[in-house]
């Protein structure tokens, strides 16, 4: 009795509240770059923004049209009231005459055959680069010994504008087709290999070490890892270089062609008709964008995770 008055033997304490249940599930934030961006409709309640609209599809089309607007209302008035100040619109067509030109073209199949040779030979030349550009450079970025052998003759080749080869690809080849679809091929084919070379370099080497650690086989390390890693820069190749590709075909048909929308350019210009000169280059203008959107368009489809984090730019 005498212990057990001076150690008293305290309660065991006491059990801990159970976790209160929310009536309602808690929502878990959701990761908006992986989801597809930013949501296209503020949630209601959420007052008006407008850079939040602007940021939208309807309102990034609402600028483009009023750029193109600005560009127009530049354009005519300059050539309306003939500015020369220094740079002198005396002879620049309006855009009513190109408007009127436009019509003219419409009355034949001429102008459309044009347009027609030149995709094709700008496709024949770009498809070319952009197979051979890609397995150089997987080959060029991923192996050192290939490296050695191939980059320091084709960097002798490289300063060479594809304009330059002009003289000598009439001389290489048995046609001019084959002759101006090498000249394209060959204004492509350097940003593609320098892009892919880059892209395979930059690939994270953790990835590639793991990936030998899990004993892939070097076809597998390419396909799964390295392809997959250089595809950002690969794409950027390719929109570079279909824009240098336009620019050396239509250089190609200027200098040595017969059809094409350079030919007629330059045809326009030696019988100085302005405004087809006009049409020429809008044309050259509107095909080149829509060779680019085709391109964005299949890196969307080849890298959904790159669009969606575009989204959620600023």
């Amino acid at each position: 009795m005498a212990l057990m008055d001076r150690h008293p033997i305290a309660p065991p304490p006491a059990a801990p509240p159970p976790h209160p249940i929310p009536a309602v599930p808690i929502r878990q934030p959701r990761l908006e770059a992986i989801e597809g961006g930013a949501a296209t409709a503020p949630a209601p309640g959420i007052p008006f923004s407008l850079k939040r609209w602007l940021e939208s599809g309807i309102g990034a089309a609402l600028l483009g049209t009023l750029s193109i607007g600005a560009v127009l209302l530049v354009w005519y008035l300059a050539t309306r009231y003939k500015l020369d100040v220094y740079i002198r619109f005396g002879n620049i067509p309006t855009p009513l005459d190109v408007w009127h030109s436009i019509l003219d073209v419409t009355r034949s199949d001429k102008f459309a055959v044009n347009i027609g040779i030149s995709m094709r030979r700008v496709l024949l030349g770009f498809s070319g680069a952009a197979i051979v550009g890609t397995i150089l450079g997987i080959m060029v970025g991923r192996y050192r010994i290939f490296r050695s052998l191939a980059l320091p003759a084709m960097e002798l080749f490289r300063p060479i504008p594809a304009i330059a080869w002009v003289p000598m690809a009439i001389m290489l080849w048995p046609s001019n087709e084959v002759s101006i679809a090498f000249i394209t091929f060959l204004g492509a084919f350097f940003p593609i290999l320098l892009n892919t070379i880059h892209g395979v370099e930059s690939v994270d080497g953790v990835l590639l070490r793991a990936a030998h650690s899990l004993g892939a086989k070097e076809k597998d390390v390419i396909l799964y890892v390295v392809i997959p890693g250089a595809l950002p820069h690969i794409f950027t190749g390719l929109a570079v270089g279909m824009g240098v590709a336009w620019v050396s075909l239509i250089a190609a048909e200027m200098i040595s062609g017969q059809f094409g929308i350079g030919y007629f350019t330059w045809e326009a210009y030696s019988l100085i008709s302005y405004p087809d000169i006009a049409l020429g280059m809008i044309t050259i203008g509107v095909l080149g964008l829509l060779c680019s959107k085709a391109i964005d368009l299949c890196s969307r489809l080849a890298m959904p995770w790159t669009g969606a984090a575009a989204g959620a730019g600023k």
